[in-house]
């Protein structure tokens, strides 16, 4: 995955494969928390930049289409 957009599609599959019993729940609850580490990464460059008063070009946030 390469960006926010990517996560949210993956984790809407794995939301589907765990609803229809297609994916093992302690492997859906694994890349759950890590989607959840990933997200916090964010989150912490996010608030560290507004900290310092700067806005943050972070690749991972945006589309992957060059917008």
């Amino acid at each position: 995955m390469k960006n926010i957009t990517e996560l949210n599609n993956q984790l809407t599959t794995l939301y589907a494969a765990l609803r229809d019993g297609t994916i093992d729940v302690k492997t859906a609850a694994e890349m759950n928390n890590t989607a959840g580490k990933i997200i916090n990464v964010q989150r912490v460059q996010l608030e560290y930049a507004s900290l310092r008063n700067e806005a943050p070009n972070i690749d991972f946030l945006g589309s992957g289409d060059g917008h």
